[in-house]
């Protein structure tokens, strides 16, 4: 007879096992929970003898695998509400950045904070998203530009999971933009990065993966792909942001160096979906930068879903184009201004969000999964992409135990 830890019981699953269709659901279901590992789902007229230290009802609430926000820039200082504005009134993004706002801005700002202060606000966002249901995420550096602000937001990123449960991905994006020291020469930049950087933040294992912003006003192909290489002679797996603003090619080179997500992906081509599907990148949609932007030009949702493209969606929660606090509002922007199901936006934030981290272990509701639940007061799931500005979490277990949702 199995010993589990904890059994919850009159639960509802969408499991979202991939190839399973109508969410995966089990109806009348019970879950076996060991050691913060799924041990046993299935209907619960099936359940076998066992003996739990701890047996909860869920009286028939749903349960998902919680959700995964894989791309975000949660650590930064102040905010650019005033660009904002200035975008309202007609400036473009570009425009901003080449009069020395944008990221430089944020540069600015997260360079002379302290670590403590980076920490507070950071936190908050943090929390408001866990309250969301979101029990992983991955983090961003690349507004510091220097080497020491770097790793102090990778250094901050850590320290979030500390206090909130959550499993933080820390992502090097020390190639956001060229910093004013080495204004005129990207190639000089990129090569301390590849030099001196890569191998310090490799040494302290600071950073999961390596990001790079490939645009006309950000960095080229070529000084990527140098990036990369040394990236992944350091064992280290990148991922890009890819043809947001034009037809870079973004796309092809993730897919080059076997990327595990290619972001944005506005302009990405039909080469560009082409190269993802045989390379296994993932696609993510960040419908929170579009919407802010006011871009015109979709993603190719058609051809990605035609190639069988894993499609993610993520907050891309930044001061600057994406100043989104709610993975579920971005599940539902995907739905309502991408085309995405449903269905198709819940696994975004769940199964295909854990593909574009390298995470194996949670996204789906199956043994030997991670104990990651989203428990909600719905009455079904596809309502986590219908309402907008609701609060339908009832609870959230992360590794089987119960996550704080305090908000401060």
């Amino acid at each position: 007879m199995p010993d589990w830890d904890l059994l919850l019981t009159d639960a509802r699953l969408a499991t979202l096992r991939n190839g399973a269709r109508d969410y995966g659901v089990i109806e009348d279901a019970a879950i076996g929970i060991q050691d913060g590992v799924l041990s046993w789902l299935g209907p619960r007229a099936a359940l076998p003898a066992v003996r739990a230290k701890e047996t909860r009802s869920l009286a028939n609430r749903w349960v998902t695998p919680a959700l995964i926000d894989c791309h975000t820039h949660l650590v930064f200082a102040g905010d650019r509400a005033g660009e904002f504005e200035q975008r309202l009134r007609g400036a473009s993004y570009a425009d901003i950045a080449r009069a020395g706002g944008g990221i430089m801005a944020t540069v600015r700002a997260t360079r002379a904070a302290t670590a403590d202060e980076l920490f507070a606000s950071a936190l908050a966002r943090a929390r408001a998203l866990l309250a969301d249901g979101v029990a992983t995420l991955e983090i961003k550096s690349g507004y510091g530009l220097e080497l020491e602000s770097e790793m102090k937001s990778l250094e901050v990123a850590r320290r979030i999971a500390t206090v909130t449960g959550q499993t933080i991905r820390t992502t090097l994006l020390a190639a956001h933009a060229v910093p004013p020291e080495f204004s005129g020469d990207a190639d000089r930049y990129i090569e301390l990065i590849c030099e001196q950087w890569l191998p310090a933040i490799a040494a302290r294992r600071l950073a999961d993966a390596v990001d790079a912003y490939c645009e006309t006003i950000a960095f080229s192909s070529a000084q990527i792909a140098t990036l990369f290489a040394r990236a992944r002679q350091l064992g280290l797996p990148v991922k890009l942001h890819a043809d947001q603003l034009s037809d870079g090619n973004g796309a092809a080179l993730a897919a080059e160096f076997s990327a595990l997500s290619a972001d944005h992906l506005e302009y990405t081509s039909a080469t560009g979906v082409q190269a993802m599907r045989a390379a296994g990148t993932t696609a993510v949609l960040l419908p929170g930068a579009y919407v802010s932007l006011q871009e015109t030009q979709l993603p190719p949702i058609a051809a990605l879903r035609k190639a069988g493209v894993p499609m993610a969606v993520a907050t891309d929660c930044n001061p600057g184009t994406s100043p989104l606090l709610s993975l579920r509002t971005a599940m539902a922007l995907a739905s309502r201004v991408f085309g995405l199901t449903a269905e198709e936006s819940l696994a975004a934030a769940t199964r295909n969000a854990a593909r574009a981290l390298g995470l194996a272990d949670r996204g789906t509701l199956e043994p030997g999964k991670r104990a990651d639940l989203a428990i909600w007061n719905i009455d079904h799931p596809r309502e986590l992409s219908y309402w907008l500005g609701a609060d339908p979490l009832a609870s959230l277990l992360i590794a089987g135990q119960d996550a704080s949702l305090r908000r401060s």
